[in-house]
């Protein structure tokens, strides 16, 4: 009978990397299921709440039949793992590895093998690929039609996600190359902002009074989801060493440390070109702060991270404020939550950083590659800059081929967008629900719809207390 408790298994790491894959979870479910549900207008709370949670549920069960051995298998071509199932026991009870990724450099280099078992490896990872696709949506609320969504979830996992996990992670071209991306800045932020760009642009846009109008309809649940996902990215880029070890935890102050910095200098900027701070942008800056250091968390000085927050917080603010009004191709594509300059900019700049900030010592802790720089610490660093900058080439053209080739594929069968009478009615015609038993957008009370109850008091028979607290009709 096999051991519950192999020779190989360091319970410490496994304790870990199972915390940290909980941390990344509630990043999705429920950090960006709150997020999306109290940052978009009211009538659209519940269409953008159930986009994230069915993309998680979605992703897990793609991810388990076919999903995690096309981006940590065995090699099909350069680029992709051949697509089977990580199901049976025996597979997922065996100690953890990638197998490509000490193959084929010729330097050899050691197969990277945690000491936690394959099960660990597949949720770890599951995890990622949900939280991708969900950010991914954050460009087409309000519109899309969630029959085309809930077609486009696993169809992109398996035919683009999967893809850049591989290139990048799994023992493909680029990993071999020597392209670092120590926890996502490539094959998750960069991925999602340009996907998601890309979706927008052929899903179509917002209606027009959507688009000229479209504040958060509950500021402090907004808050509440954006602390989730802060909180939850110790996880994100702690875990990624498979081992709780020191680089984990100079991951972890880097993450931190980087959001902050990016966090203040948003809301400095807001405040001296618009007059006030904003909650909104300081939820951006936290975010271009968390998406910019990723790809460089456990391999840069801290002192580096505070120069990657001061950048991501000026950088996609220029980009989002400015830029975007100015550019012609970035009008044509209706990005709802400004997924392309909160995940896309950050994550291309943090992988370019990176590139200049790699520390020698650090890389040689957690790269399998040994001897690996930024360009700032000489001997041929920058060779390291131009293989990121060939890297997310890469990335962004695979991910607006793969997603433009998905979406006309599904339009052949459906619509991507809504029909105009959903659009205008919005959660109550997609759904049959509604996020709040309150009235709002114009909606006057009326006591024929509402009850005896409320019907007493409109007519003056009735005591002004329901249920002990005196009735308020709330005009949003």
């Amino acid at each position: 009978m096999a051991a519950a408790s192999p020779s190989w298994l360091n319970t410490g790491d496994n304790s870990w990397q199972i915390t940290a894959s909980t941390l990344v979870g509630l990043q999705s479910m429920p950090g960006l299921v709150i997020l999306y549900a109290s940052i978009v207008k009211k009538k659209w709370a519940v269409n953008s709440a159930f986009m994230a949670l069915y993309a998680f549920a979605a992703v897990l069960i793609c991810w388990v039949i076919v999903g995690y051995r096309m981006a940590f298998g065995d090699q099909l071509i350069p680029f992709w793992g051949k697509g089977i199932p990580a199901l049976s026991q025996n597979y997922l009870i065996a100690q953890g590895n990638i197998p490509e990724s000490g193959a084929n450099d010729g330097n050899g280099t050691p197969r990277i093998q945690p000491n936690v078992p394959m099960a660990s490896l597949v949720y770890f990872q599951f995890t990622f690929a949900a939280i991708t696709v969900i950010l991914l949506g954050g460009s087409v609320l309000a519109r899309m039609n969630i029959k085309a969504w809930m077609a486009f979830v696993p169809l992109w996992v398996i035919f683009s996600y999967t893809v850049g996990a591989y290139s990048v992670w799994g023992g493909g071209f680029l990993f071999q190359w020597g392209v670092i991306d120590y926890s996502g800045g490539y094959v998750i932020h960069l991925s999602s902002g340009i996907a998601g760009l890309t979706a927008a642009y052929w899903v179509g846009p917002r209606i027009k009074s959507d688009r000229e109008r479209f504040p958060p309809n509950n500021v402090l649940l907004m808050l509440a989801g954006a602390g989730l996902l802060w909180m939850g990215w110790s996880g994100f880029n702690g875990g990624a060493p498979h081992s709780a070890n020191v680089v984990a935890s100079i991951a972890v102050l880097n993450t931190n440390v980087s959001a902050a910095t990016s966090l203040l200098v948003w809301t400095i900027l807001d405040v001296f070109y618009f007059g006030k701070p904003s909650v909104i942008g300081a939820i951006q800056g936290m975010m271009t702060g968390l998406a910019c250091v990723t790809p460089g968390a456990g391999v840069v000085q801290t002192w580096a991270a505070i120069i990657m927050g001061i950048l991501a917080g000026s950088i996609p603010w220029l980009s989002m404020m400015v830029l975007h009004k100015r550019l012609s191709f970035l009008q044509k594509a209706d990005d709802t939550l400004g997924v392309f300059h909160t995940h896309a900019v950050a994550g291309l700049m943090g992988g370019l950083l990176t590139g200049l900030l790699a520390e020698p010592t650090l890389c040689d802790l957690y790269l399998p590659i040994t001897g690996t720089r930024g360009a700032f610490y000489g001997r041929n660093g920058g060779v390291q800059f131009l293989k990121q900058l060939a890297g997310s080439t890469f990335v962004i053209g695979w991910n607006i081929v793969s997603t433009t080739v998905i979406l006309l594929f599904i339009r052949l069968f459906m619509p991507l967008r809504m029909p105009e009478e959903e659009l205008m009615i919005g959660d109550d015609a997609v759904h049959g629900e509604e996020a709040y038993a309150l009235w709002g957008d114009g909606e006057k009370f009326d006591p024929r719809r509402h009850g005896n109850a409320a019907a007493n008091m409109e007519e003056g028979t009735g005591s002004p207390y329901i249920n002990g607290a005196r009735g308020v009709i709330i005009e949003l």
